[in-house]
């Protein structure tokens, strides 16, 4: 296996004690705020393998819930993030389920207020490398590991390429794009990881397009 990076081995700045449950658990978590795009009012959190086993005293739990709250995997407050969370109102269930995942340290995270929900599944990989897998019942293979942007689009012929060469006419480069549909001419979802943040100006000119229905940013 190659390294890109002695963090690629020793892992991540972080608040302890497990790269993979806790640092891993907290970019989760933070992920998932980014994409619901506010505070939630609940969270529903499904553990499953070694993450339902162990997620107590690794801290999987105050991890994930610290990246509900936007803090990153070094800071100091995840130590006490229920607590933090409590006193917001934020209700929190932790559910430990015995289905057989693909991976040991998955997570599915339900989030919600009065204005709506989104439920994400996430695993950790080892060193704090998150991959999210599923978002709203969309398959998708997401790092979190550089800039992104997720488009939910009417599936629909020359939506792919209206997206693409409007990134090109910016000048923003495609690291990794992924297109995923539930059924054909429904619904479906751009996952594109970029290689710099993306304007907000972009993202307009992007949910301009025909056929283009929401786009999301995610920072790096």
């Amino acid at each position: 296996m190659k390294y890109r990076s002695v963090f690629d081995i020793i892992g991540p700045v972080m608040i302890g004690p497990s790269s993979s449950h806790t640092a891993g658990a907290a970019r989760i978590g933070r992920v998932a705020r980014s994409l619901f795009g506010r505070e939630p009012k609940w969270a529903n959190i499904s553990l499953y393998g070694s993450f339902a086993k162990t997620y107590k005293g690794h801290g999987t739990d105050v991890a994930i819930v610290g990246g509900l709250l936007d803090f990153d995997t070094d800071d100091v407050r995840i130590i006490h993030a229920i607590d933090i969370a409590n006193e917001k109102g934020i209700k929190l269930r932790f559910i430990e389920e015995d289905a057989i995942t693909d991976h040991p340290n998955t997570a599915r995270i339900i989030v919600g207020d009065h204005q709506g929900e989104l439920e994400l599944v996430g695993i950790s990989i080892g060193g704090g490398k998150i991959e999210i897998t599923e978002l709203n019942g969309f398959e998708l293979k997401l790092s979190g590991n550089h800039p992104a942007i997720l488009v939910v689009h009417n599936d629909r012929f020359g939506a792919i390429a209206s997206v693409a060469n409007t990134l090109a006419k910016n000048e923003i480069n495609i690291g990794h794009m992924e297109v995923s549909r539930k059924e054909i001419g429904k619904l479906a979802l751009m996952t594109i990881e970029v290689d710099q943040n993306i304007d907000e100006l972009i993202l307009e000119e992007l949910e301009k397009l025909p056929n283009i229905l929401k786009v999301t940013k995610i920072v790096d």
